[in-house]
C-alpha cells in the first residue's frame, strides 16, 4: 500500500482527496493537516465521511510528514507549497501539488501573475500534469504541478487540434462557467449566497491567472505565440465549469476529421468522452462527482469557424481527481484506480 498524506485536507480540494482516495484500492490515508482544524476528526469538519475515516487533522510538521508517508498532496493556497515541497523531496517523496506554484515552466511567467519563487530550482523538474497529454513525463517526475480547472477544459479540447494543424492559433476565445465551489472554501462577498444566487456575471474581464497558465501550454503546443481570450463566468451552482472555445478552422476539414482527430488521441484514455452530436453537447450534469471531461463541437462549414464545449467537474477532474489520477500514473497503477 501506498502511504499518503495530504497537507490542506479541508479546503473543497483536500476534502475531495479525502473522499476519493478513502476507497482507492492501493492507498492507505496516514495523515492530514489542517492549521484551522488540527486536533479535530476531519468526519466533524465533514459530516458526510462519518463512518467512512476516523483520520484526524493534524499541524503540518515537515519530520512527521516525511515519516508517514511515500506520496503528498498539497492542497494548500498559492505560495505555501512553494516553502514546503522542497525539503518533501529531498526525502524522496513524490508530490502532487494543487496550487500553481508549478504549474508553469517558466519563473518569470509565474511572477508575472503571482509572487516571487522562492524555490525556482524546482522548475526544471517539475511536469506539468494535464494527464491525458503529458502522462509520459509525469511517469519519470516526482513533483506534479496539477492543472488549473480551467485550463483543463480549454487545453484538453484544443491540444489535439493544435497538434494536428486543424486549427488557427491566432484566434482563440474561451468563454468559460465554473460553479461556486471554484473560489474555495473560504468565504467572501462574492460567493455569499445572497451575492451568488440567481445572478450570472462574468469576472476579472481584465485578466485571470489561469490565462497565461493556458497560453504557456498553447505556445509550447503550437511552436508559435498564442494569445488567448479568457472570460470566466460565475454562475450559481456548487459545482460544475463549462467551457466554450471558439477558433476557427485552418483548410478544407469537416467534421468527421476532427471527430477522427479527438478519437485518435484520446483512445485508450478512459476520462475523455467526446460528444460529437451537437444535439446532445456536453453537459455539466454529466460529469459532477466524476473525473470525466465530456468534449462536443460543431463546425460551420460555411464560415469556418469551430465551437467547442468542454465540461468537467471542477473539483474532480479540475483539481482532486485530476490529482490521483497524476499519482496513479507516477505510482505505476492503472490510471483510472480508485476514479471509477
Amino acid at each position: 500500500m501506498v502511504r499518503v498524506g495530504i497537507v490542506g485536507a479541508t479546503g473543497y480540494a483536500g476534502a475531495e482527496l479525502v473522499r476519493i482516495l478513502s476507497a482507492h484500492p492501493e492507498v492507505e490515508i496516514t495523515m492530514i493537516t489542517s492549521r484551522q482544524y488540527a486536533g479535530v476528526p476531519f468526519s466533524e469538519v465533514y459530516p458526510a465521511m462519518k463512518g467512512r475515516t476516523s483520520l484526524v487533522c493534524e499541524d503540518y510538521i515537515a519530520e512527521k510528514v516525511c515519516d508517514m508517508t511515500d506520496v503528498v498532496f498539497t492542497a494548500l493556497p498559492h505560495k505555501l507549497p512553494m516553502d514546503i515541497v522542497p525539503a518533501l523531496l529531498r526525502e524522496g517523496k513524490k508530490v502532487i501539488d494543487l496550487s500553481a506554484d508549478f504549474r508553469f515552466d517558466q519563473v518569470a511567467a509565474y511572477e508575472a501573475v503571482y509572487q516571487t519563487h522562492t524555490a525556482r530550482e524546482l522548475f526544471d523538474v517539475s511536469v506539468y500534469g494535464l494527464c491525458e497529454v503529458y502522462d509520459q513525463a509525469v511517469r519519470q517526475t516526482a513533483l506534479v504541478g496539477n492543472p488549473g480547472c480551467y485550463p483543463t477544459t480549454v487545453l484538453l479540447a484544443l491540444i489535439p487540434l493544435i497538434r494536428s494543424g486543424m486549427i488557427d492559433t491566432s484566434q482563440i476565445i474561451a468563454d468559460s462557467k465554473s460553479g461556486v465551489s471554484g473560489a474555495g472554501r473560504s468565504p467572501s462577498l462574492g460567493t455569499h449566497f445572497c451575492e451568488a444566487n440567481e445572478s450570472f456575471r462574468a469576472y476579472k474581464i481584465d485578466g485571470h491567472r489561469h490565462r497565461p497558465e493556458m497560453e504557456e501550454v498553447l505556445t509550447k503546443e503550437a511552436g508559435r505565440p498564442v494569445n488567448l481570450t479568457f472570460i470566466p463566468h460565475l454562475v450559481p451552482m456548487n459545482r460544475g465549469m463549462l467551457s466554450t472555445v471558439y477558433t476557427t478552422i485552418d483548410g478544407n476539414r469537416t467534421a468527421e476529421d476532427i471527430r477522427n482527430c479527438y478519437e485518435s488521441f484520446y483512445a485508450g484514455r478512459p476520462f475523455v468522452r467526446l460528444f460529437s452530436d451537437p444535439k446532445n453537447p456536453p453537459d455539466v450534469k454529466y460529469v459532477n462527482h466524476t473525473n470525466f471531461c465530456d468534449i462536443g463541437f460543431h463546425l460551420n462549414r460555411a464560415t469556418g469557424r469551430l465551437v467547442l464545449i468542454s465540461a468537467i467537474d471542477n473539483l474532480v477532474k479540475g483539481a482532486s481527481g485530476q490529482a490521483v489520477q497524476n499519482m496513479n500514473i507516477m505510482m505505476g497503477f492503472d490510471e483510472s484506480t480508485g476514479l471509477r
